[in-house]
């Protein structure tokens, strides 16, 4: 058995690393976090420190143990895991597990890092190991703490005043505000109407179109002409006076340089992909993670084909530039390269400096030399990440800009510019993407880009083939898509390079909000929980406040400042407003309920709220004993629907006639959907059948399609169908309504016997009692878990102790924090 244990968090990780270190390493993946806070009221106690309990996590059990077991015959213990907080706090967590277990004893720990997968640098990261960082750890703590005493306080306040099972988070709570508030500027957004006027000019040797800058001795700005009336006479007046032709009145010439983007960023990386693309957050992080741990490169073996794809820094290795130059000079000539090479600095204060941007381990592997190796979407990826380092250190494209103004009498002026590349540098391998025309130096600009225009000089006269009046309206603000929010994001210093893609994934998981046309929609219960949050807590969901926390959370991963007070000036104030918010705020208040009018038939009022089980529209008011309860359909909306289309709604449940039997079949809308009643059998009705315009005929079809499934699913029935052989979801299992039983593979069910049936069921477990929202009642059996109670003692030394729960004080009212709305410019989309 080798006495060196290295131990790293993915098995494909382990088994490249495995290859490079030969037979005196053995190397073991920890399938990522191993321990993680119990998931249960205490696990961060306040009152102690901020004593924090964990427990390793069940599905790494497994894993940990392998570990342990290893660490037993090891002489030297390396830890490996990433080079990130994340990675720190793994490292921690993987020590402590061995120190609880007495494994540690006689062994010497090492702390390795590394930022890139190759046999060079593995070598030289186990030849210079370091010390765990107790500051990443704190700080990886500290966020943790954060997380948890928010999720754990808040999303109580979320299920008794909005809506059962909601939940908040630290950080996705500010971004779900932005999508919401972007959201009610599209909705609040009053389109205008204004007109533009070109000149189409019949140059001989190129036409070309110019744009009119002077109306009558005043600029033209984009509101001057806003009807048909006067966009026609203006039209008329240009016509009248140019006289059918335009002269050049001056030309102007002027070159300018446009300097190559840095290498990529984990957010600049997630944005392009989006652009260019179309990847979400979460598959650009899975197919670089891959990239990262290494592919088969044939002869070459396994090799990690980029850096560490989780980083904020654009900085570069000496090492690593020399070789991209050399790969610039060999593929692009000398022209192509810059007399010194580009050095980049993050802009973010927070950069961590001493990692690298994200680039090819080795500018040599070409993606031509590397396509086949590689699936589509690793290609396209890699491809992406390679030309954006290679083009970084190119020389700066050359550009040149003519602009041309014509006198077209009446002392108004059109312009026409064509923009031309002398030397195109960098965009000869890459050209950064944009998410709208705002990115853009202007509209005309983008426009004007590779259109050349023909020689011209001044006092030359060029014939006007026609004047055109084009009607334009302004559009609101475009939604957010990936790549513009995690931008947004990044420049407000919410979240970090790790968590963009987590934020993402946590909103759509939560359905606060849908991907609509690849851009995010707020659904109902995502605008109420930003509603409520941004009225009551609204400190908690301020970007200044939460970009000041992430700062702060950095400042104590550099050793600047301790975790435990920057946690009690978090926690102390934060406590208080739960419990006051707990007492006074109002449900229907919380549940955002919007007056619709009057329902004519009779007089009451009508309205739409976010109700226990989703949008729902109201006929009544709230004392009202025969109010009636209807929900909305998808698709609408209790921000935009209108009193006429939530009074269809009551238009359920409707009789639809009689069966055979004489029975009415109905149709409405339950908890779970819109059914078909007979009696007492219900039947769901599924697209695209609707339920208010379904037919007799149809329903009878559905009901009897029920009626053949109940039939069929019994397979076998014994002792009065006390024990039964049914089909299930997820196939054929027996039961006697207290254990269910599996059937073995190489059985057939219908071919089973009582007897059979009984021994297989009295093997099988209860089945535990259900709670609420589908958890194991109090007293059902569950499964043990390796438990510890630990945080990182270089700061502050805790105790272990119960938890104690605390006191639920009403507080008095604070003043709240004025809010800072999301920028409106510059939130580009893709």
């Amino acid at each position: 058995m080798a006495k060196n244990l290295l131990i790293v968090e993915s098995p494909a990780k382990a088994k490249t690393i495995n290859k490079y270190l030969g037979k005196d390493f053995h190397v073991l993946a920890s399938y990522g976090h191993v321990r993680d806070l119990k998931p249960k009221e205490g696990a961060v106690d306040p009152e102690h420190g901020f004593d924090m309990k964990y427990e390793v996590i069940e599905r790494n059990e497994k894993h940990v143990d392998a570990i342990a077991k290893a660490a037993k015959l090891a002489d030297d213990i390396y830890l490996a895991t990433d080079l990130d907080r994340e990675g720190e706090a793994i490292s921690w967590h993987i020590s402590e597990i061995l120190k609880e277990r007495g494994l540690d004893k006689g062994k010497r720990m090492h702390r390795v890092v590394f930022s890139e997968i190759t046999p060079k640098a593995i070598k030289a990261a186990v030849a210079a190991p370091r010390q765990l960082s107790h500051d990443l750890v704190d700080a990886q703590q500290a966020r943790r703490a954060l997380d948890y005493l928010v999720g754990f306080n808040l999303s109580p306040v979320l299920w008794r005043k909005v809506q059962r099972g909601l939940s908040a988070g630290r950080v996705q709570s500010p971004a779900l505000r932005m999508i919401c508030e972007r959201e009610e500027e599209i909705e609040a957004f009053k389109a205008r109407e204004y007109w533009t006027i070109e000149a189409d000019c019949a140059h001989p040797v190129q036409r070309f179109a110019a744009r009119l800058t002077r109306l009558r001795g005043k600029k033209f700005e984009q509101f001057d002409l806003t009807n048909e009336k006067d966009a026609h006479a203006a039209r008329d007046g240009l016509i009248k006076s140019a006289q059918g032709r335009l002269i050049v009145s001056e030309v102007q010439s002027k070159e300018r340089k446009r300097r190559p983007a840095p290498p990529f960023t984990t957010s600049t990386l997630q944005q392009e992909a989006a652009r260019k693309l179309g990847f979400s957050t979460s598959r650009t992080m899975r197919i670089a993670q891959g990239l990262y741990e290494g592919v088969a490169l044939g002869d070459e073996g396994t090799v990690g084909l980029i850096t560490y794809m989780r980083t904020d820094s654009v900085s570069l290795a000496n090492d690593a530039i020399a070789e991209i130059r050399k790969v610039i000079a060999r593929d692009y000539g000398a022209r192509a390269l810059p007399e010194h090479p580009h050095l980049y600095r993050a802009k973010s204060k927070n950069a961590q400096e001493a990692h690298e941007a994200i680039r090819p381990t080795s500018a040599l592997h070409t993606p031509a030399s590397m396509a086949g190796f590689l699936n589509d979407d690793q290609r396209k990826l890699y491809d992406l990440i390679w030309k954006r380092a290679v083009a970084s250190q190119m020389q700066h494209a050359t550009l040149n800009t003519v602009s041309v103004d014509f006198d077209a009498g009446g002392d108004s002026t059109f312009r026409a510019s064509g923009t031309t590349v002398v030397d195109p540098g960098f965009l000869a391998v890459y050209e950064e993407g944009r998410d709208t025309k705002a990115d853009a130096d202007s509209v005309n600009e983008r426009e004007d880009e590779n259109r050349k225009l023909p020689a011209m000089k001044v006092g030359e006269a060029i014939p006007l083939a026609q004047v055109l009046a084009d009607q334009h309206f302004t559009e609101p603000p475009p939604r957010y898509s990936e790549a513009s929010l995690v931008k947004t994001l990044e420049e407000y210093g919410i979240g970090r390079p790790s968590t963009y893609a987590s934020i993402i994934q946590t909103l759509l998981n939560r359905e606060y909000v849908l991907l609509d046309s690849r851009r995010f929609r707020p659904t109902d219960v995502g605008r109420a929980v930003a509603k409520f949050l941004s009225g009551h807590f609204t400190q908690y969901v301020d970007y200044d406040f939460t970009a000041k926390l992430e700062d702060e959370l950095d400042a104590v991963s550099r050793g600047e400042e301790d975790w435990v007070p920057l946690l009690r000036k978090f926690w102390t104030p934060f406590k208080s407003l739960v419990a006051e918010k707990i007492e006074t705020v109002d449900r229907g208040e919380a549940g955002g309920e919007r007056v619709l009018g009057e329902d004519p038939a009779s007089g009451k009022p009508v309205s739409v709220r976010l109700g226990r089980y989703g949008p729902m529209a109201q006929i009544g008011g709230r004392d009202d004993e025969r109010k009636r309860f209807a929900s909305l359909r998808p698709g609408q909306s209790i921000h935009t629907i209108s009193l006429e289309d939530a009074l269809h709604l009551f238009k359920l449940p409707r009789d639809l006639g009689q069966a055979d039997d004489g029975e009415t079949i109905s149709v409405g809308i339950g908890r779970f959907g819109p059914f078909v009643k007979h009696g007492k059998t219900y039947a769901s009705i599924k697209p695209p059948d609707d339920p208010y315009t379904i037919e007799l005929a149809r329903a009878k079809e559905v009901l009897h399609e029920k009626a053949e499934a109940l039939r069929n699913r019994v397979i076998a029935s014994f002792r009065d169908g006390a024990i039964q052989v049914l089909r299930g979801q997820y196939g054929p299992y027996i039961t006697d309504g207290e254990k269910n039983a599996r059937i073995p593979k190489d059985r057939e069910p219908a071919s089973l016997t009582e007897a059979e049936c009984a021994e297989l069921l009295a093997a099988a477990p209860l089945r535990p009692k259900r709670g609420r929202f589908g958890k194991a009642a109090k007293g059902a059996p569950a499964k043990s878990a390796t438990k510890a109670s630990t945080t990182p003692a270089k700061k502050t030394a805790t105790k272990k102790a119960a938890a104690k729960k605390t006191p639920v004080k009403k507080a008095a009212a604070k003043k709240p924090v004025a809010r800072k709305a999301a920028p409106r410019a510059k939130a580009p989309a893709t």
